[in-house]
């Protein structure tokens, strides 16, 4: 069975060569806490698992669900009932110079808690679009590495008025914003960008888009224009994230949108906890 190194957060970082520092090699998961309880806790674990099997970083999926026991004991006294957020980082591990990685490799894992974000207005946020395109690599699609420096660039754009911002691909078309995925209503059903074209396929986002298929509605993933968006067709624009939860658009770039709250009514946090 693979092991790992362990590190707990506040009692120190990584080493000072370890790779995902150097290089970004590695992958994170941030997941919402209720006491020692997660939202959507398996989806997280069978992300990291595979994704960390992409990338050719051996860690096995049991020995990441004990660390989230581990961490739940350690850390859930500390926050209020509300709940709170653990990360967990999984890197390749540390030593040697240079992009190649040494045979062997032994993976760190760093592993954080933190408070809850505030809870976003139910009734809507206010958006905007990103001047930062997004370029998604077809090996890593998908995939939640440490290299987010475009994400990083365009969260430099909000402001205290702006909750998100939406990242286009080369074709103009709207992608994601820098935490969250994107799921558009319009009158002949759900439309959301393919997961191929993600930087980041959110673990709510899948699980909804199998809510919604199960009660039967139609649901598309195929590209998102900027038309599409602010045409009459739409009919709400959701932001998707599974610390933040079901967050409808206000407004965009200074266009208003309709706002339909019957999402909230499908996704629960609570009711995910495992």
């Amino acid at each position: 069975m693979a092991v790992f190194r362990l590190f707990w957060a506040e009692e120190g970082g990584l080493p000072a060569d370890d790779r995902g520092l150097a290089y970004g090699d590695g992958l994170f998961e941030t997941i919402r806490m209720v006491g020692q309880k997660g939202v959507l806790l398996s989806r997280h674990l069978d992300r990291m698992a595979r994704d960390a099997k992409r990338l050719g970083i051996n860690v096995s999926r049991r020995e990441l669900a004990t660390v989230c026991t581990r961490a739940g004991q350690r850390f859930s006294e500390q926050f209020t009932d509300d709940g709170w957020i653990l990360k967990l980082t999984l890197t390749r591990g540390g030593g040697g110079r240079g992009y190649r990685p040494d045979p062997g490799m032994v993976p760190n894992l760093l592993v954080s808690a933190s408070p809850l974000p505030p809870t976003p207005d139910a009734s809507g946020v206010v958006v905007d679009f990103s001047r930062v395109p997004l370029t998604v690599n077809p090996l890593l699609a998908g995939i939640k590495s440490l290299n987010r420096l475009e994400q990083v660039m365009a969260a430099a754009e909000l402001g205290q008025s702006i909750f998100e911002v939406i990242m286009s691909d080369s074709d103009g078309n709207l992608v994601e914003g820098t935490r969250t995925n994107l799921l558009l209503r319009k009158h002949n059903g759900w439309v959301t960008p393919p997961a191929a074209s993600l930087a980041v396929a959110g673990v709510l986002r899948q699980w909804l888009l199998e809510r919604l298929r199960q009660r039967g509605e139609a649901v598309a993933e195929k590209p998102i224009t900027v038309e599409d968006v602010l045409g009459p067709e739409c009919q709400g624009l959701f932001l998707l994230n599974s610390v933040l939860g079901i967050v409808p658009v206000r407004t965009i770039a200074g266009h208003d949108l309709p706002v339909d709250g019957g999402l909230a009514t499908i996704f629960n946090p609570l009711e995910t906890l495992e």
